[in-house]
């Protein structure tokens, strides 16, 4: 049974690069049915195109996103920094795919501004070439992780994350983190806007500040599936983030299915008469 949400808001899944959690993300996306599905930027990681890496994994989460749409869910893509050549593109809608710069919806009565965030990255607007290259670094700390994670389950260890530990430990970072969030906080704050919703640094997060100007703003970030593998989901007005589970998901062995037992239940023939039941007529299921 799928779980019918309001709204989902994804960001920083990276499809293209050899850190996106493409297996786990579609797994997710299979168990649930959202009204509107919000996809917040770097999305697909066009930078990363010329490694010629697309599995037929990351072409999956494509086809469900699709699919999705195709069945009513209300799709708005984001454009993010890793995606960013569909800007030029602006407001535009191609069959069930809108796509946007930014988003701005109320629900019950509180207005929500949704766009990824790297227009507070300076790096991303001056200095390109070294957030390319702090790209390529991160993709290569990924995936030695992700190696060094396989043998930490062999030994019945959890999983770590490199790249969290980093962010935490360098003081440059942890400042970057901060000053993102007060910046989008704050001009949420002036523009009037109660929730601010953002992507781009890979942190989920969800807390109510007070603005220098007075205003209280939720600030949320729906965090990535390279490192967190999260999600933000809407439920009767509810926001909250979502923490993928990979014991959700577990496949139980077919040795250990129990057969079930046949039924002794008498199927009618088409031809069979019900006399207790007058007026009804026969189906070909029958």
């Amino acid at each position: 049974m799928k779980r019918e949400l309001d709204i989902v808001v994804l960001s920083d899944i990276h499809l293209g690069t050899y850190g996106c959690h493409a297996h786990e993300l579609h797994n997710y996306l299979k168990s649930i049915q959202p009204k509107t599905l919000v996809l917040n930027g770097d999305i697909f990681d066009i930078w990363n195109f010329k490694k010629s890496y697309f599995p037929r994994e990351h072409m999956e989460v494509v086809r469900r996103i699709l699919k999705m749409a195709v069945n009513g869910t209300k799709v708005y893509y984001l454009t993010g920094n890793h995606d960013d050549m569909l800007r030029k593109f602006g407001e535009l809608s191609l069959g069930f795919i809108h796509l946007r710069n930014k988003l701005v919806f109320q629900v019950d009565g509180h207005t929500h501004w949704v766009f990824h965030g790297d227009v507070f990255d300076a790096s991303i607007h001056r200095a390109r070439w070294l957030a390319r290259l702090g790209g390529e670094g991160y993709d290569m700390l990924i995936r030695i992780n992700r190696v060094i994670n396989s043998t930490r389950r062999l030994f019945g260890f959890s999983p770590v994350s490199f790249a969290a530990k980093i962010k935490k430990s360098v003081k440059g970072a942890v400042k970057y983190i901060s000053d993102f969030e007060n910046t989008a906080i704050e001009l949420a704050g002036e523009q009037g806007y109660d929730r601010v919703i953002c992507g781009h640094i890979h942190r989920p997060q969800m807390r109510e500040v007070t603005t220098s100007n007075g205003n209280v703003v939720t600030y949320m970030n729906s965090g990535d599936w390279v490192e967190h593998l999260t999600s933000l989901e809407l439920v009767n007005g509810k926001w909250s983030i979502y923490q993928y589970d990979e014991t959700e998901f577990e496949v139980l062995n077919p040795r250990l299915q129990v057969k079930e037992q046949e039924s002794n239940t008498y199927t009618l023939r088409r031809d069979e008469v019900l006399p207790s039941m007058p007026g009804i007529a026969a189906f070909d299921t029958l």
